[in-house]
């Protein structure tokens, strides 16, 4: 590997700038208006890959944005890989709040700013760059490897399934690496085993017609507001569990081996704690916060609104109330079985006075690698091959359908590869990617193609 490794370092300067010329397309999905950018945007990763050796490089139209999808097939005999992406990014906004404009990225500090750079582009780059380091030292790379590269991950990947069924025998492969998650912290890499799914609600309360006056009505009906505030402060026990009946009749409990391994990790609660700005610890009683936030289930009402909030006073009993639910989900929950529990739950506990309709909004399936699979291993061999340092599992505790989608469609382990940091900003203004992690990443997933020869 050494003739593949020194074309990476001798590559560095090359690699980032080629990474900022691609972040500078506004490829926001979830803009209309940014639609030929996001075409823009696909040609071209398509393009820089089509000078790497490839059987074919093409651009799958969708419903909606485009994917792109590439394949070397030069390795009779060795495993497949299929690397997932995504080339959209976040919205900007509010764009005040950014040190330099998101599409203009800027090197500061050891690190890449800008839209992107590190969901996911940087990330998909990182692949791009050990796939080029082998083709232009060796002409080939040591196993077969396909990428698909999505446009649609940032607005729910709401075509992606389709495609897959459509392209299924293009995407056959034995293993599945995913990019577009962070490490537990700095040099410290981490392969990600496990991801909350998630079930999205909304609930409305209606009482009277229309707003009534506060003096003449008020007393003689039921207040919506006050209704859904008293319905949403019993989802939860004095304990912090959720209240819904069933909630955990299908949940996937830690083993002693699991817990033992996420106490092992190097967790500062304090500087978790100060970094959220919030006062204290709180949560389901009996798990620690990491067990909390990445391997149990949650109900938290996401904003509730309802009545007058303008400025100044007004005196009425409104007319309805709205509040957003989201449930954050863990093996074996499913997204729709979760809405419809809470959904009656709220029904029957809503008080005489008000009607109740709550609607299930999207959702997605949680996932849990099989860590007893021998790949993992290997990827554990090649993260600490790069970065010298042991490799860790971990979990996430937020929601990456489309990794129970690939997994699902392919029947084949997925790997969970991310060089990304926790405090990145990925949706956030001012996100950035640690060029020092670009670099090793890069090494990283090379290492991970080499070592998979041992897996068959």
């Amino acid at each position: 590997m050494k003739d593949v490794i020194s074309y990476i370092d001798q590559h560095r300067q090359r690699f980032v700038d080629e990474l900022i010329e691609w972040v500078k397309i506004p490829a926001i999905s979830s803009d209309p208006e940014r639609a030929p950018d996001m075409a823009r945007n696909a040609e071209h990763l398509a393009e820089s890959l089509r000078g790497l050796g490839a059987d074919r490089v093409e651009v799958w139209p969708t419903a909606g944005h485009p994917a792109v999808f590439a394949e070397w097939l030069h390795a009779p005999g060795a495993p497949t890989l299929l690397v997932y992406g995504h080339h959209d990014v976040q919205p900007v906004d509010p764009l005040d709040e950014w040190v330099t404009p998101p599409f203009e990225p800027a090197i500061r500090d050891g690190r890449l700013w800008g839209r992107g750079v590190v969901d996911d582009k940087g990330q998909v780059y990182i692949h791009v760059k050990a796939i080029e380091a082998f083709i232009k030292t060796r002409k080939r790379l040591p196993i077969n490897l396909k990428l698909i590269v999505e446009g649609e991950e940032e607005i729910g990947s709401e075509h992606l399934d389709a495609l897959m069924r459509e392209k299924s025998a293009d995407l056959r492969a034995d293993f599945v690496c995913v990019s577009d998650t962070a490490m537990f912290g700095r040099n410290i890499p981490s392969l990600c085993v496990g991801l909350r799914g998630l079930a999205y609600l909304e609930v409305r309360v209606d009482g009277p017609k229309n707003d009534l006056h506060s003096g003449s009505f008020g007393g003689g009906l039921l207040n919506p507001v006050n209704a859904l505030a008293a319905m949403i402060a019993k989802l939860h026990d004095e304990n912090g569990r959720v209240t819904v009946p069933g909630f955990y009749d299908r949940v996937h409990e830690l083993t002693a081996s699991e817990r033992a391994e996420i106490k092992s990790l190097p967790f500062d609660e304090p500087e978790w704690l100060a970094s959220t700005g919030s006062p204290a610890i709180h949560g389901e009683k009996g798990y620690s916060t990491l067990e909390r936030v990445w391997a149990r289930p949650t109900l938290d009402c996401n904003g509730i609104v309802g009545g007058f909030h303008g400025v100044g006073a007004k005196t009425i009993i409104p007319a309805r109330a709205m509040a957003k639910i989201s449930c954050r989900l863990v093996p074996h929950q499913e997204p729709e079985e979760i809405a419809r529990l809470v959904g009656e739950h709220l029904k029957k506990i809503a008080p005489p006075g008000v009607r109740v309709t709550v609607e299930y909004l999207h959702g997605g399936r949680p996932y849990l690698a099989p860590t007893d699979h021998p790949v993992f291993e290997v990827a554990k061999r090649a993260f600490t091959k790069a970065f010298g340092q042991p490799t860790v599992f971990i979990r996430e505790g937020g929601s990456i359908p489309f990794v129970r989608t690939i997994a699902d469609a392919t029947g084949k382990p997925c790997l969970l590869m991310g060089f990304g940091q926790p405090d990145e900003n990925a949706h956030a203004p001012n996100e950035w990617l640690d060029l020092e992690n670009y670099q090793l990443g890069i090494k990283s997933a090379a290492y991970l193609y080499e070592e998979l020869l041992s897996v068959r």
